[in-house]
């Protein structure tokens, strides 16, 4: 068993004998917007991780920091400045990354608001994508009224890390039921290898076998998450799969 294994409990990683060459050169979910939420706390850890995101060919990021009522307050009324600070940093540091903000939304009370004040932070020009989140114990009370707003109004919600959801492991017909409500799938990278757990491990493969998900994303916090995905998630089958049996839409960003 590798190190690695060791340490942070990967599982199922099977690499192939010939290194896979990613397609994927758009990211839509990390947290690299430094010290606002869980993510980066710097701007040179921003540029450490961004610096890798090139290495392996990623051509923009989009990075979405949390929003929550509880614990990140965030919004246009600082992620745009900070946003600027990171894009100048890493400019004069030569790294060639396009580079915009949007928002992880945890489905709360407080994002039901934002959604009737306008406030919110999409991406992807006119198809106004919109990366939302639930607690991972419980779905959100609101889910259903939350993505019937979001879609009357235009928008076109991806529900991040579905296999990370607890309350859907032992009822995977579930993300047959989001799907068919016109809710994209964003599927965490590093769940391809087990590093959350053999669960969320099943659950993305099911995801996968049904075909269910239309974009994959790092959920990078930090330079190891990064690393880990350059090291061992890129050349695993899983993550081959996952971007070979259905068209994704990460690159239309």
């Amino acid at each position: 068993m590798s190190l690695l294994k060791n340490i942070f409990g990967i599982k199922g990683v099977e690499n192939n004998a010939t290194p896979f060459f990613n397609p994927v050169t758009t990211e839509l979910h990390s947290h690299l917007i430094h010290g606002v939420d869980d993510g980066v706390q710097t701007l040179d850890e921003a540029l450490e991780t961004l610096k890798v995101f090139e290495t392996m060919g990623y051509k923009k990021v989009i990075t979405t920091p949390h929003i929550m009522s509880d614990f990140y307050k965030n919004g246009p009324h600082n992620l745009l400045d900070k946003l600027v600070e990171v894009q100048n940093f890493i400019k004069e540091n030569n790294v060639n990354i396009e580079l915009e903000v949007a928002a992880e939304y945890m489905i709360d009370d407080a994002f039901e608001d934002k959604i009737k004040n306008n406030e919110l932070l999409s991406f992807g020009g006119d198809n106004k994508y919109i990366l939302v989140e639930m607690p991972f114990l419980e779905e959100a009370r609101n889910f259903k009224t939350v993505i019937f707003e979001l879609q009357i109004l235009g928008y076109k919600p991806i529900l991040a890390h579905p296999e990370r959801y607890t309350y859907y492991h032992q009822k995977k017909e579930k993300y047959d039921e989001i799907t068919d409500k016109g809710i994209l799938l964003q599927l965490n990278n590093l769940s391809l290898i087990g590093y959350y757990s053999p669960h969320v491990l099943k659950a993305a493969e099911y995801i996968i076998d049904k075909k269910l998900h239309s974009f994959v994303g790092s959920d990078a916090h930090n330079l190891r998450h990064i690393s880990i995905i350059n090291d061992k998630v890129i050349n695993s089958k899983l993550y081959q799969k996952a971007c070979t049996s259905v068209e994704l839409l990460n690159n239309t960003l």
